[in-house]
């Protein structure tokens, strides 16, 4: 199928061979706790496929990320989505980076992820009700040459394969108030552990358990305060969330664009319904990659983040429907013999989980259509 064969290339161009590794497994053994799908992505450089140039990565700008993504994605699904949590951390490190607010030490940080071939865990919210994707998890209290953190993330993907954690924390000033801060936890830091949490079997490999911090300390060296005025975090936030919104949506690209091309080739179903399924799916691929051209383009601000949300929600609709299409095309028969369309189908409705949730979108792009700026809680 040729926008998949495309993203394949790309692929291919970015982390030779690993597409070729994760074919010689099935899937069954790629949608499960400790796979070695990470392991694959790691060895194929992964870790480095977003970050700058300048800083050791391999420079994917968002265009080719999503190609990436969705090539991935119709392998391995839980790959797809581990990983975006590593890029969308950091893109927010990157973000820090080419900012007036940075510290300087974002620089080091990319230049090690990228030289040893390291995972990020992302501990940021992630819009949860109430707070923005960038608003604290945990808590930190002063202590003698750094802070002490406690707090939990659940779920956090890449729990157990992460060699680091970003977060977001508020850091107690003198004057009695707080100022925002992005901590690095490496993996080994005593007092930060990991729990069973995610029960489901769809995703499985994604590793999405919880990571407690109980009085882990963090040197302030590994602390990234952010000491801009009102409302300049907000830009943060904006770029975090759209680079979040477009590599999740591309992995649920990925998925159904392996069914549907499955159903496709099997011939099965008139031309009709084939080129329905096609359509719906390009459909979305086209919206997801108009966001990612933006991106590239320098588009980041509060409007294109509405537009980026607008994209996700409609993409979201046309890869249901483009999923329903497909496995129907393919049959009951292959559904309940063939495991792989069960596992990739169940897996592809969770697009419709990641926030902001359709209902917390509501009021606030009505909102922002007539005039306000957008505000997610």
């Amino acid at each position: 199928m040729r926008p998949l064969d495309a993203a394949r290339a790309t692929c291919e161009t970015f982390l030779p061979g690993l597409l070729g590794r994760l074919a010689g497994h099935t899937l069954t053994e790629l949608e499960v706790p400790q796979s070695p799908a990470l392991r694959h992505f790691r060895e194929c450089g992964g870790p480095a496929l977003v970050i700058p140039k300048e800083y050791g990565g391999l420079g994917a700008d968002p265009l080719q990320a999503l190609a990436v993504t969705r090539a991935i994605a119709s392998r391995a699904p839980s790959l797809a989505v581990a990983t975006t949590m590593h890029h969308f951390s950091v893109a927010t490190l990157f973000s820090l980076a080419a900012s007036v607010r940075s510290s300087g030490m974002e620089w080091a940080l990319l230049q090690g992820v990228a030289e040893q071939r390291l995972l990020v865990a992302s501990g940021f919210a992630e819009g949860r009700p109430g707070r923005g994707i960038l608003s604290p998890t945990v808590s930190a209290v002063k202590a003698e040459g750094g802070y002490l953190i406690n707090g939990s993330k659940k779920p956090c993907s890449l729990s157990h394969s992460m060699d680091l954690l970003t977060a977001s924390v508020a850091l107690p000033a003198d004057d009695g108030g707080s100022r925002m801060a992005v901590l690095l936890v490496p993996r080994e830091t005593p007092g930060l552990t990991t729990h069973p949490f995610w029960a489901s079997q769809a995703l499985a490999g994604a590793e999405s358990d919880e990571v407690r911090l109980t009085d882990v300390f963090v040197d302030e060296q590994l602390l990234m305060p952010n000491d801009a005025e009102p409302g300049e975090l907000d830009e943060l936030q904006t770029v975090g969330l759209i680079w979040f919104e477009l590599l999740i949506s591309g992995c649920y690209l990925g998925m159904v664009s392996g069914l549907v091309e499955r159903a496709v080739d099997t011939g099965r179903g008139s031309e009709s319904d084939r080129l329905r399924a096609l359509v719906s799916l390009e459909a979305a691929a086209q919206l997801l990659e108009g966001v990612a051209r933006r991106v590239r383009d320098g588009e980041r601000g509060n409007e294109h983040l509405a537009q980026a949300l607008v994209a996700r929600y409609a993409a979201q609709d046309a890869l249901a429907a483009a999923r329903d299409q497909a496995v129907e095309l393919l049959g009951g028969t292959a559904y309940m013999s063939a495991s792989d369309v069960a596992i990739v189908a169940a897996a592809s409705h969770g697009l419709g989980f990641h926030p902001p949730s359709r209902s917390a979108f509501t009021g606030p792009y009505l909102a922002h259509v007539a005039g306000e700026p957008l505000r997610l809680a």
